[in-house]
């Protein structure tokens, strides 16, 4: 997972504003993704937020072994309630990113992922939210989502950067 997160920090560090100084993963689990984002150096702070607390512990522990866990504040809980009631005062330093989960694996067999049916939050879910505190939001969705409905949240009618990843020779988000 942090081969696949540094890549993804990379990008996302590079397609940031300068005046964003803070990260906030959403959906931290094991800290692969968050590991990756304090590695990079980009950030002055990294916030990770996980819901189930033996994920947590082992994310923890993950930033440990890899000597970033002095970079990282951590919060157990549901990532709308943290970001809402504790990371409030941080929105315009801030960028969200989420790797929700996409509600099993359906998604590998359908050539286009219809995101109103990802589980345990949809789309909408996921974004309307996330646009409230931020306009600066990342997700990490499966390669096969439905780019029409991504569209749909762009702000400024411009563009919505996509990111699609390929590894050794195949496509992954």
């Amino acid at each position: 997972m942090l081969i696949n997160g540094s890549k993804v920090a990379e990008h996302v560090a590079s397609a940031t504003p300068e005046s964003k100084s803070v990260l906030i993963d959403a959906f931290a689990g094991a800290g692969g993704n968050t590991i990756a984002f304090a590695k990079s150096g980009r950030w002055k702070r990294v916030y990770a937020i996980e819901k189930d607390p033996a994920v947590l512990a082992c994310a923890k522990h993950n930033a440990q072994v890899y000597g970033v866990d002095h970079t990282i504040s951590w919060y157990e809980g549901d990532c709308f309630e943290v970001i809402q009631k504790d990371l409030a005062g941080m929105a315009e330093f801030a960028v969200v990113f989420g790797s929700p989960p996409w509600g099993g694996p359906g998604y590998r067999t359908d050539d286009i992922f219809d995101l109103s049916q990802m589980q345990p939050y949809n789309l909408s879910a996921l974004i309307e939210p996330f646009q409230a505190f931020t306009k600066d939001v990342v997700l990490y969705l499966p390669r096969t989502s439905n780019l029409r409905q991504v569209a749909r949240y762009s702000e400024d009618e411009n563009r919505i950067t996509i990111m699609h990843y390929c590894m050794e020779g195949a496509s992954k988000v």
